[in-house]
């Protein structure tokens, strides 16, 4: 894994993988190693040998995820998401030989066949956390109180 930043009141921060890496992982180290509290992950690609990702199963409360496994050869065509209190929530697109895309919640397990590249913008001077809203059972975003 290669790191490269820039400080300011909004840091870059680039992300290399090679082959074998873990996608979230990998992403994560970087959050922990850079102490990147608040954020996003503006630009991600790449490719694949295993995607693990879910979705929403239905539109009540509480949601309800399933859990997906592509294993074949894949380009990660888009990796984006908010880092808040130092917690990724991070969602991808994944195209396959079929020409068919695919995307969801980004889960561990994911597994670099070539590359990977990230770039995260952290915010020096920002803050933000997911509160956990009682009523819905979800984590919604908002400023750290």
């Amino acid at each position: 894994m290669n790191v490269m930043s820039r400080e300011g009141s909004v840091e870059v921060i680039v992300v290399g993988m090679g082959p074998g890496e873990l996608l979230l992982e990998s992403i994560m180290n970087a959050i922990r190693e850079r102490d990147i509290r608040n954020g996003v992950v503006v630009s991600g690609i790449g490719t694949l040998k295993t995607c693990r990702m879910h979705y929403i199963k239905h539109t009540d409360f509480p949601p309800e995820d399933a859990i997906f496994k592509l294993e074949q050869p894949l380009e990660l065509l888009s990796v984006s998401g908010v880092i808040a209190d130092g917690e990724p929530h991070l969602h991808a697109v994944v195209s396959h030989a079929d020409r068919e895309a695919q995307g969801g919640h980004v889960e561990p397990g994911c597994e670099v066949a070539y590359l990977a590249e990230i770039v995260i913008h952290k915010f020096n001077d920002l803050e933000m956390k997911r509160h956990f809203d009682e009523k819905r059972r979800i984590k919604l975003l908002g400023p750290r109180r």
